[in-house]
């Protein structure tokens, strides 16, 4: 879902570098609540896996422009289910930032809207999940309307802010909301993957249960509440 170069001019990307500041300062402090709850080590171990994930997402998996922006595979869910909230927001961050330094460094302009566009969604699903999920439940027994409506909260949130930062570059122009439509219309396509690929792979963890005092993994994917 990167933001496109020019779609927020030189005088009004202020706006992103405070919206990115502030989406960073929270997951700073997740991180500073998980390294207490698992450790330094663990919170390390497992940011170290979501970079590479992350970075592996959009390096690999396919992408396509559409409308305003392009359309990605990022299993935002996914990371959070496996890893917790805290390396999965570190791990989006940073996978984002080492694909602008090595790969892409005309999205660094950007950076601050694409972070605020990944971690803001992901904020919101973590908050959700404390809603939908039973405080017994261990994720690898979440059902497939669960993982539904945690990858739909996600991609939505991807697809309101993109929207957001092109109304505010472009302004309120047909044809600017046409864009954002047909880039809200694709993101459908993800919104029917992930939930199957979040469910397949919190099988794959509840037949490798041998692995959860792993502290490489969430303990909530294994244990209860």
């Amino acid at each position: 879902m990167h933001i496109e170069p020019g779609l927020v001019d030189a005088g009004k990307i202020w706006l992103s570098y405070v919206t990115g500041a502030g989406a960073g300062l929270y997951a700073l402090k997740l991180a500073g609540d998980a390294a207490k709850e698992r450790g330094l080590a663990s919170l390390v171990a497992r940011t170290a896996a979501t970079t590479a994930l992350v970075f592996s997402f959009f390096e690999i998996l396919p992408h396509y422009p559409v409308g305003v922006s392009e359309v990605h595979l990022i299993l935002g869910s996914t990371l959070f289910l496996v890893f917790g909230a805290a390396p999965a927001a570190l791990g989006l961050a940073f996978g984002l930032l080492v694909q602008g330094l090595f790969f892409a460094p005309f999205d660094l302009p950007q950076y601050g809207m694409n972070v605020t566009t990944l971690l803001v969604p992901l904020f919101g699903l973590s908050a959700l999940a404390g809603r939908i999920i039973a405080p017994k439940t261990p994720y690898v027994d979440l059902k497939y309307r669960q993982a539904l409506a945690l990858s739909t909260a996600y991609q939505a949130g991807i697809v309101a802010w993109v929207g957001f930062w092109a109304f505010y570059g472009r302004g309120f122009t047909a044809e600017n909301a046409t864009s954002i439509v047909s880039f809200g219309g694709a993101y459908m396509l993800v919104i029917i993957v992930e939930p199957l690929v979040d469910l397949g792979v919190l099988a794959v963890a509840k037949l490798a249960a041998r692995f959860k005092a792993n502290p490489l993994f969430e303990r909530r994917l294994y244990e209860a509440a």
